[in-house]
C-alpha cells in the first residue's frame, strides 16, 4: 500500500503529538509551582522531578548559594534525610519475603543481650512495630555517639504504651531495624542498600559515603535566617537518614516504586497499621487512600534542606521536590506545593 488513509494518517499524527503536549503540560506545572514557592524569600532554590507514565521531567530553579546565582542541576547532590527510611523499609520487606525476619518476631531474638525493658507488661515489641512507629521507642536514640552506645542506650528505654497501639514517630526504631537487617544478612546496612536497591536500579549517584568530588556537588543548605547549616554526620547504621541523591536517581527510585510486578515493592506498600480513617503506615511509607485516590509518601527534613517524595500508583505518577532550606514550616509548605503540582498535572 503506497498511501495512508486520512483516518489512519490523523490517528498517527495524534499519537505523535501526545508526548510533547503531555511533557509541556508537566513542565508548565512545575515552573508555575516552583516560581510561586520562590516568591517566599526564605527559599533559595528548588529542584522538582516528575515521572508520569514513564516519562520524566526535571527542572531546577533559584540559587544554591545566596547571591551566587548558581542554579542546581541534575548532578546536584541533596541529602534525603528521612526519605532514607523508605530504603530501610524496602530492605525490611525483602527480608520478610526472604524469611530472614518475620513481622511478628519479638525484636529481642535479634539482640545479643536480654533487654527485659523492651516490652510492656509482658507484651513484646515486634518487627512490625519498629517499621510503623508503634514500638513505644523515643523519637531520638538515648545514646547516638556510636553504634555501641546506641545499643547501651536501648537498656535505658522505658516502654509506656502497649506496642502496636499508639503511633509515635521514632528515629530510634529504624536504626534498630537497620542493625537487625545487618545481622540477618551478615552484611553492612550500606552494602544491603547498594546490593538490593541501588545497583539493580542503576542509581549510581545515590550513596551514603561521599568521595571528595561528591562533596563538591553536595548542597549546603540554610535555615530561615539565611545561616548556612551543617550537613548530617552519620554515626549509626543509616536506617533513619544519611543517603544522598540526585533528581535523576530519584526518578529511577520512582520507577522502582511504581513497578507493580516487583514483589518487594508490593510488600513494602502493605498497610500494616491504621492510623486514621484514610491513613496507614506501611514499611516506612505513609499510605493515604481517600476520594478514590491512593498515594505513598514520605517527607525528609535535615538541618539545611527538605524534600517530599510521593508516589501515586494508580495514576502512574511520582513527584519529588527538594529545596536547600529548612525551618519549622518547610514541610507543610512543600506538601502544599506537591498537592497543587499533582492537581495541575492532572488538570484538576
Amino acid at each position: 500500500m503506497k498511501y495512508v488513509t486520512p483516518i489512519l494518517f490523523f490517528a498517527l499524527l495524534g499519537c505523535k503529538s501526545i508526548h510533547p503536549i503531555h511533557t509541556q503540560n508537566v513542565e508548565d506545572a512545575i515552573t508555575k509551582n516552583a516560581l510561586q514557592l520562590l516568591e517566599d524569600k526564605r527559599f533559595h532554590s528548588v529542584s522538582i522531578a516528575v515521572l508520569k507514565d514513564g516519562t520524566s521531567t526535571i527542572k531546577h530553579f533559584g540559587e544554591l548559594t545566596i547571591g551566587k546565582g548558581n542554579k542546581p542541576n541534575d548532578s546536584t547532590l541533596y541529602e534525603l534525610a528521612s526519605v532514607t527510611k523508605t530504603f530501610t523499609g524496602y530492605i525490611a520487606a525483602k527480608a520478610v519475603l526472604d524469611q530472614k525476619i518475620h513481622l511478628e518476631d519479638d525484636i529481642r531474638i535479634y539482640l545479643d543481650e536480654s533487654y527485659p525493658n523492651l516490652a510492656f507488661k509482658g507484651e513484646p515489641i515486634k518487627i512490625k512495630h519498629l517499621i510503623t512507629h508503634t514500638s513505644g521507642f523515643p523519637n531520638f536514640p538515648i545514646k547516638s555517639e556510636n553504634k555501641k552506645a546506641f545499643l547501651e542506650g536501648l537498656k535505658l528505654i522505658n516502654i509506656e504504651t502497649k506496642p502496636g497501639e499508639v503511633y509515635s514517630y521514632s528515629n530510634t526504631a529504624p536504626e534498630l531495624t537497620a542493625y537487625i537487617l545487618e545481622k540477618v544478612y551478615q552484611k553492612s546496612f550500606e552494602e544491603l542498600v547498594i546490593e538490593f536497591v541501588l545497583k539493580p536500579n542503576t542509581m549510581n549517584q545515590t550513596k551514603f559515603t561521599l568521595n571528595e568530588h561528591d562533596r563538591t556537588r553536595l548542597v549546603k543548605g540554610y535555615n530561615d535566617k539565611n545561616e548556612v547549616m551543617p550537613n548530617f554526620n552519620r554515626r549509626l547504621w543509616g536506617g533513619i537518614s544519611g543517603l544522598h541523591s540526585t533528581t535523576t536517581d530519584l526518578v529511577k527510585y520512582m520507577k522502582l516504586q511504581l513497578d507493580k510486578s516487583n514483589p518487594i515493592v508490593n510488600e513494602s506498600h502493605t498497610k500494616l497499621y491504621k492510623e486514621g480513617s484514610d491513613f496507614w503506615e506501611g514499611y516506612h511509607w505513609y499510605i493515604i487512600e481517600k476520594d478514590n485516590e491512593l498515594l505513598y509518601r514520605h517527607h525528609g527534613g535535615i538541618y539545611g534542606m527538605q524534600n517530599w517524595f510521593v508516589i501515586y500508583p494508580e495514576q502512574n505518577i511520582g513527584i519529588s521536590i527538594l529545596t536547600n532550606t529548612s525551618f519549622h514550616e518547610t514541610g507543610e509548605i512543600l506538601e502544599k506545593v506537591v498537592d497543587q503540582l499533582y492537581d495541575d498535572i492532572n488538570g484538576n
